[in-house]
């Protein structure tokens, strides 16, 4: 549902002909290649949603001529289940190989191959009442008398006017084939520049080149040796301050100043009187032990709380820290640059226990997602303009949430939001995740396999994909619908996971100190870098996905080379 609902309604109440519904993808490639009345269009759900694939409904649509029953569709031999059609169509889509041949397809839809005799040797014609400009119902007021200017339209043979039957068929023609969108060029489109035309120009920041890069670009050592347990890389070059910000078990916060020299020659930010620098330069307050008062949060928090990543948030421009925990029950608001109390904020019945920030939107604007010993979480908006959560400065010392989340039965321990979906995912001491919108509304809940009852880190991609760790080294990764698509189970003690920008990475990190990458779809292992002498506590990744920062359990951080792309398909295949 609702597509269901939507085609019944459009044909009568009935499913269409056994023969006639889409029920294998080789059997529609095969009409819509042979039979020129056959034409058909891939919707955005072939790329998104895989349950569209499956009668999860039991429905009864009728048995083909060849007396084979129709149900769920029959896949391609290389797509083992619905998610992997899904997931590998796009892929394609996406892929450099599409790239390259884009604007060919724009030529066809909206192009000089749309119309007239391009169009023919193309063999892109289609019926005639699909192109915009054919007919024009709005201007016909009569079924019988309404007249239509173009020539070629079937009329009576006696009065020369549009029968009554003819204008039927021809609304019904157009409500259940579609038109042809409007062209918009008469002239080829030029073909899109990708990493597969940039790979022969000399000194270009390609995609997929070669590069003999080391796996550790650096270890910053802090002069505290209490453990580094949350790492926010907000490193865009259009910051005022792009930075590296961490913070101590001990809350003493670090705004570590950012390089770009990971990038190559020719990159956006790329100078050579960088070169010579380090990516991550330290806090000058820590490194001189000048300002560490404007770096220690001194406020008392709960004894009984274990601080940990989830304790802190970084605003995107790196000039606020969010950080609860404390005994009071709120969570409050630091300053980055002076180290002062900006704000205080309350809601809660309990302890606030774990903090989350949704991606900013233009202007710094972001959601911010607090959960707390009292089992709820409450949604809050965070003002990019005026640095407060809230939307009125004036009424900043009494911010109303903008949605309460219940549900769970136990402290709530870890928690994910993504404003692009607009939703909420978090997990509770004890008990399954689970997803609510940014509304309140609590969609479902998502039950982890035997042996996976306490949840404790979750990450969420923008594809739909949910990432959920579970005590013992257990992972699970569930669809944004419930269904549970892959486990694992490892022997480490994960503290920190996080996945690349497309959803398609996963990167872990535990007390064992390696940081290991991971394909999420199916927790396939696809590097493992080298150890390092201390626990892994918090990771983040750089803007351009290139560097990975890990805070360590001694009191340091460890910058990585990392390049997803030596782990994409097409890297590996080389077109």
């Amino acid at each position: 549902e609702p597509f269901t609902t939507f085609f019944l309604n459009a044909n009568d109440g009935k499913f269409d002909h056994p023969d006639r519904t889409f029920s294998s993808i080789a059997r529609s490639w095969r009409t819509s290649q042979r039979d020129t009345s056959d034409v058909k269009e891939l919707i955005p759900e072939f790329y998104y949603l895989p349950e569209m694939f499956v009668n999860s409904n039991g429905y009864h649509l009728g048995v083909r001529e060849d007396e084979v029953v129709v149900n769920d569709v029959d896949l391609p031999p290389w797509a083992k289940k619905p998610e992997d059609f899904v997931r590998i169509n796009r892929m394609a889509l996406e892929s450099e190989f599409v790239s390259c041949q884009l604007h060919q397809w724009i030529d066809l839809i909206f192009g000089y191959k749309q119309r007239g005799p391009e169009a023919v040797r193309a063999l892109n014609v289609f019926h005639y009442l699909t192109y915009e400009g054919s007919v024009n119902l709005d201007s016909i007021t009569d079924p019988v008398l309404r007249e239509i200017p173009e020539a070629y339209f079937i009329r009576d043979p006696h009065t020369f006017l549009l029968t009554k039957d003819f204008i039927k068929a021809m609304e019904a023609q157009i409500q259940n084939f579609g038109q042809t969108p409007s062209q918009l060029l008469i002239e080829p489109h030029p073909p899109r520049s990708s990493a597969m035309h940039l790979c022969f120009l000399p000194q270009s920041p390609l995609m997929f080149k070669d590069q003999m890069q080391q796996d550790v670009i650096m270890v910053l050592k802090f002069p505290s040796n209490s453990p580094v347990t949350h790492v926010a890389a907000n490193t865009l070059p259009h910051l005022t301050i792009p930075a590296v910000v961490t913070v101590t078990c001990s809350r003493l916060f670090a705004v570590n100043r950012w390089h770009n020299t990971v990038g190559l020659r020719g990159a956006p930010g790329y100078s050579l009187d960088q070169a010579h620098h380090l990516p991550i330069e330290m806090d000058p307050l820590i490194a001189n032990n000048s300002g560490v008062n404007k770096r220690q949060i001194t406020d008392l928090v709960d004894q009984s709380i274990q601080i940990n990543a989830h304790c802190f948030v970084v605003t995107a421009d790196n000039r606020y820290i969010l950080i609860c925990g404390f005994w009071d029950k709120s969570f409050r608001v630091y300053s980055t640059e002076t180290g002062k109390l900006t704000q205080i904020v309350f809601g809660h019945w309990d302890v606030v226990t774990c903090l989350a920030r949704s991606e900013s939107y233009i202007g710094g604007d972001c959601y911010i997602v607090s959960g707390s010993r009292d089992a709820t979480l409450l949604l809050w908006y965070w003002s990019g303009r005026h640095h407060i959560i809230g939307d009125n400065p004036n009424s900043s010392d009494y911010p109303a949430p903008r949605a309460v989340l219940t549900g769970h039965d136990h402290e709530v321990v870890c928690v994910s939001v993504c404003a692009e979906l607009g939703l909420v995912i978090s997990g509770a001491k004890e008990g399954p995740c689970l997803v609510h919108t940014i509304t309140g509304d609590l969609l479902r809940a998502l039950e982890g396999p035997e042996n996976c009852l306490f949840p404790r880190l979750i990450s969420v991609s923008s594809e739909g994909h949910c990432i959920i760790y579970y005590e013992r080294g257990r992972f699970s990764n569930f669809s944004i619908n419930g269904k549970l698509l892959a486990q694992m189970e490892i022997n480490d003690s994960t503290r920190a996971i996080l996945l690349s920008s497309d959803g398609q990475n996963l990167v872990t990190g535990g007390d064992n100190g390696v940081v290991e990458v991971w394909q999420a779809c199916d927790f396939k292992q696809l590097y493992i870098y080298p150890g390092c002498d201390a626990g892994i506590r918090a990771m983040d990744l750089s803007h351009d996905q290139r560097t990975l920062i890990t805070g360590m359990a001694s009191g340091s951080i460890v910058a990585f080379n990392i390049d997803f792309n030596r782990w994409h398909y097409e890297h590996q295949n080389r077109y």
